[in-house]
């Protein structure tokens, strides 16, 4: 057999990558932990190269969706302080008031399953397969890159090395990946109060037209802490919010697909700037890791977003609105009972408004911010079509993508008046009934997929003791 021409360059790459992952190289595995946004803590740190060390050795490839759903219920765990029985039956009673007084805001009708009251690791564990979906694209376009990186710089002569130094890297890239979102779903279930908090439905019903309503009982408490608002009045608000949004989609079945596919069509656009890793490891000192920290956090990795991505992410960002601005007029609605109904709602808005750290280390993992800008707007326009033609007139507009309004329309909400008021609907145009066909008939209501390999779990019912 020929002698190795590479003289065991291979194996060199493997033992220093081996030396740095049990802490022998300049680079302090701490400082490698929190320039990926994850905390350097012993414990954390240790877990961070365990399974670094793992992935090296399985050259796996791709994301590790299960370390990522481990990781993101282990998070969740932290902190979780189970409901006493009677705080949960007094919010299933908070449920069962808001299912009424919503059937004096809208003609949407009730949801057909039970709302369930969850754990924050219930949260995590059920939600995961949305998120794994959504961060998928942008995973794939990382790990392409730096491949792409590896390739594209080093001489012929070592293309067989960088092959398999390329394949250890989408490994270990992949599972850096994994932990940073397992993390980020697990900070996001210690923030979130209901199931439709972000604003796109995350848990999974019983078939393709069930929606899940639920509360997390905990959170709950936290969002009422130091409001100066009776605690009753804060579940009730935040009840008839979560029944709202999931009533929306149910009624309107086809919303939930069109999000999901809007924003993975916009994730799967992203590239990642290749002469901009190529910069950071040039300049990267391994006794100052702050600069990779920031590039990592701060999206200095992504380029601007092309005119199809402004353009797609323009009407994410209409949908969205329009979504949590119906949420915010019925609801307001509802619980005009409420006395600080108001002062509940403007919590709500600066809440969403800021989002929170969790949320904004998720929009840098995938390139997006779930919050529309456009809010206020939109709850004004829908003040305006139901002062005008009522709440009947308003929810037919959900009846179809086609009918839903623009954002020309949130701005001048005249036209969609001036039509409702003649006795008829808003009628797309002949070119968007065609397309809307067309698009139809090529995606069809599939439902969401887990991630790979898996089932979506059944959320627990209300009489199962989760919270």
């Amino acid at each position: 057999m020929a002698e190795d021409p590479l003289g065991g360059a291979d194996d060199e790459f493997r033992e220093m990558l081996r030396r740095f992952l049990a802490g022998e190289g300049d680079l302090d595995p701490a400082k490698l932990a929190g320039a990926a946004g994850l905390p350097t803590d012993p414990l954390m740190v240790a877990r961070l190269m365990g399974q670094l060390q793992k992935a090296m050795n399985a050259n796996a490839d791709g994301v590790d969706w299960q370390l990522a759903k481990d990781e993101s219920g282990r998070i969740a765990a932290q902190g979780s302080i189970r409901s006493s029985a009677a705080e949960l039956e007094q919010l299933r009673q908070a449920l069962n008031v808001a299912a009424l007084w919503l059937d004096e805001a809208t003609s949407i009708t009730q949801l057909t399953s039970e709302p369930t009251l969850l754990t924050r690791a219930d949260w995590a564990r059920l939600t995961l397969p949305v998120w794994t979906q959504l961060a998928e694209p942008v995973a794939t376009s990382i790990s392409d890159s730096l491949t792409e990186v590896l390739d594209q710089q080093v001489p012929d002569e070592l293309k067989s090395m960088v092959a398999n130094a390329g394949q250890m890297m989408r490994s270990l890239g992949g599972t850096l990946f994994s932990l940073q979102l397992g993390h980020v779903v697990g900070q996001l279930a210690a923030e979130v109060v209901s199931g439709g908090d972000i604003g796109i439905p995350l848990l999974p019903g019983r078939d393709d037209t069930d929606v899940q309503a639920a509360l997390l009982p905990q959170n709950m408490t936290d969002f009422g802490t130091g409001l100066d608002i009776p605690a009753d009045q804060v579940q009730l608000y935040l009840a008839v919010r979560e029944l709202a949004h999931a009533r929306l989609f149910r009624h309107a079945r086809w919303l939930r697909q069109h999000l999901i596919s809007a924003i993975t069509e916009y994730a799967r656009g992203i590239r990642i700037d290749t002469d901009r890793i190529e910069s950071l490891a040039a300049e990267f000192d391994p006794a100052n890791p702050e600069s990779l920290r920031e590039a990592l956090t701060s999206g200095a990795l992504i380029p601007p977003k092309t005119e199809a991505q402004l353009a797609a992410l323009g009407r994410l960002e209409t949908t969205l609105a329009l979504i949590e601005g119906w949420v915010d007029v019925v609801t307001a609605q509802a619980t005009s009972r409420l006395p600080k109904a108001d002062a509940v709602a403007e919590t709500v808005r600066r809440r969403r408004a800021a989002g929170g750290p969790a949320e904004s280390a998720f929009a840098t993992l995938v390139g997006l911010e779930l919050r529309p800008r456009r809010l206020r707007e939109a709850a004004e326009f829908w003040q305006r079509i139901t002062d005008a033609v009522g709440a009947d007139a308003r929810d037919g507009l959900w009846a179809h993508p086609d009918l839903l309004p623009g954002a020309d329309d949130i701005d001048d909400p005249s036209r969609v008046i001036a039509t409702l008021q003649g006795g008829g609907t808003v009628e797309p145009d002949a070119l968007d009934q065609a397309l809307s066909d067309l698009l139809a008939d090529e995606s069809g209501d599939r439902p969401i997929e887990g991630a790979p390999g898996e089932a979506p779990d059944e959320p627990n019912r209300p009489d199962e003791p989760t919270a």
